[in-house]
């Protein structure tokens, strides 16, 4: 059992690291972005690419990822994301001109989707222990806590005393770890085939769609929420989205089957995901253009500033949130924490224009601890219906609604702080004075978007017991009824139930499975007790 143990702990360390490097990259490139500017000759809006391209390709491509993880094995889409994301990053740290660039940041996405897409549909099917997966699933969070935070003193560091051309060719050593000892850590898994949901025009349907709207999203800063690019591409996309549902209901093997969506549970969470996402971009970018902008840190200082929030985000994501969870459930958890970071944005929304660390900021730092909270409760709440068949499908919708949540804060809570800025200077403002309204503004934006996935956080499904409810992902009344009528769940598709040999083998597992450690389906939905990051994976992208 030792054994097996270690093993899986291994696995944990290089999920762990593969989305620590996805995470550094997203926060290193915005510190590093003014001097990329200098070197490659960038206009003001081609350098907004740099960010962009990455965040389409990313954002387009996680829920097909995830599905093609469950049909042809999410160890080997780990792999080959990781190999694309590397490779990638050889080629930007060598480009001399901006289309170059573009071009790795945009497989740089496509890569970083592979990967991120399976990691933790791979989690959630090696630890179905709750107590277990709540622990696992909170050393995932805290890597996402540091390295989101360690990314801009790094990013600094890297720039000034290199260039920036090291903050890719850094992930090439670490990617070329992550896939030499993913090899001998992960276990082996062939998947359904593709026979089972290669649904080749949904997928077009659905990627394109998503790339579409993510463009028009992060678009609207500089062209405008009304602007006839925005609205064709917003239209487009709402008509390939709204295909791409229709043929899911018809096909006979679609590409996302729909039973994902009936759990109100994984419903409700990923809807409250977008809404926290938006409402933490206020905090995650926004508070260090605050501290540039308005008060004068340098990207070094802004970094050391901001230390303190991944220090409370990580040691509340690794010592408390799998605890609190186990104890009272993660509903409960998730709304305590979005209590903190109401307060949190709200102490931000009467920042002055010259700022005391100790007393304006350093508050802000402690009660963002709510992060540490939140985002675990929510992954675990969003993966709760997965399936041993179709976890990499909910990995890639959670990542999906995370992205779709990070697009939308970019689009509202900067546009919203620009404008606030641009109307006080035609009234007589200085640019300090007008900076620090727009962004009093957002920060109360942030607030409301918080309060809202509290709201919503409230109509989720209430837990008897957190630790032994025996179905996941299915709402009480379903539970119920089986309960009554002595069945074991099994749903539409008649693929629920088997015992730890059957999943061993769907999962192609060379270990053997103890049986205090069953694998069948329910113990892969039996995730009250997970927890997760999230700025997580890809939430470094939008610092």
């Amino acid at each position: 059992m030792r054994s097996l143990f270690q093993s899986r702990g291994a696995a944990l360390g290089v999920l762990s690291s593969a989305a620590l490097m996805t995470i550094l990259d997203g926060s290193i490139v915005t510190v590093a972005m003014p001097a990329m500017q200098r070197d490659l000759g960038f206009s003001p809006a081609g350098l907004s690419w740099v960010v962009n391209a990455y965040l389409i390709a990313f954002g387009g491509l996680l829920l097909l990822a995830g599905r093609l993880g469950d049909l042809i094995g999410r160890r080997a889409m780990f792999l080959a994301g990781n190999a694309v994301f590397t490779a990638a990053s050889l080629l930007a740290a060598v480009a001399t001109g901006p289309g170059t660039l573009i071009t790795a940041r945009f497989l740089q996405g496509v890569g970083s989707a592979m990967a991120s897409a399976v990691i933790l549909g791979i989690l959630v099917t090696l630890f179905t222990d709750p107590a277990e997966r709540t622990r696992a699933i909170g050393v995932f969070a805290f890597t996402g806590a540091v390295g989101a935070s360690l990314g801009q003193v790094l990013g600094g560091v890297l720039t000034d005393v290199l260039s920036w051309h090291w903050i890719f060719f850094i992930n090439v050593p670490i990617g070329v770890a992550v896939i030499a000892l993913a090899l001998p850590a992960l276990p082996r898994d062939t998947g359904a085939g593709l026979a089972s949901g290669a649904d080749v025009l949904g997928a077009l349907l659905v990627t394109s769609g998503l790339m579409l709207g993510i463009s028009a999203v992060v678009g609207i800063e500089r062209h405008g929420l009304l602007a006839g690019r925005t609205l064709a591409l917003g239209g487009v996309a709402a008509l390939l989205l709204a295909g791409f549902l229709v043929r899911q209901a018809t096909a006979a093997d679609p590409l996302m089957p729909l039973r994902v969506l009936r759990s109100r549970t994984v419903a409700g969470a990923n809807v409250a995901q977008i809404l926290t996402v938006a409402g933490m971009f206020a905090f995650q970018v926004l508070v260090a253009l605050y501290m540039q902008r308005v008060l004068g840190y340098g990207a070094l200082e802004t970094g050391l500033a901001m230390l303190p929030a991944a220090v409370s985000i990580g040691a509340v994501s690794l010592l408390a949130s799998a605890r609190l969870s186990r104890r009272f459930g993660e509903r409960a958890v998730l709304l305590a924490g979005l209590v903190l970071l109401v307060a949190a944005m709200g102490w931000l929304a009467r920042v002055p224009v010259r700022a005391d660390y100790a007393t304006d900021l350093l508050p802000v730092m402690v009660l963002i601890a709510g992060g540490g909270l939140v985002l675990p409760a929510l992954t675990g709440l969003g993966m709760s219906g997965a399936r041993e068949d179709d976890a990499g499908l909910a990995s890639g919708l959670f990542n999906t609604t995370q992205q779709i949540g990070m697009a939308l804060g970019v689009a509202a809570l900067a546009t919203l702080a620009a404008s606030r800025t641009e109307h006080l200077v035609a009234d007589g403002r200085d640019q300090a004075a007008a900076l620090t309204g727009g962004y009093q503004l957002a920060f109360t934006a942030s607030a409301g978007l918080l309060a809202a996935a509290f709201l919503v956080a409230l109509l989720l499904p209430r837990s008897a017991r957190p630790q032994d409810d025996p179905v996941r992902g299915e709402d009480d009344s379903v539970r119920h009824d089986e309960q009554q009528q002595g069945k074991p769940g099994d749903d539409r598709d008649g693929r629920r139930g088997g015992g730890a040999g059957r999943a061993g083998q769907r999962l192609g597992l060379e270990e053997p499975v103890d049986a205090g450690h069953d694998r069948d389906v329910r113990g892969v939905g039996d995730t009250e007790g997970a927890a997760r990051s999230g700025a997580g994976t890809s939430g470094g992208e939008a610092q």
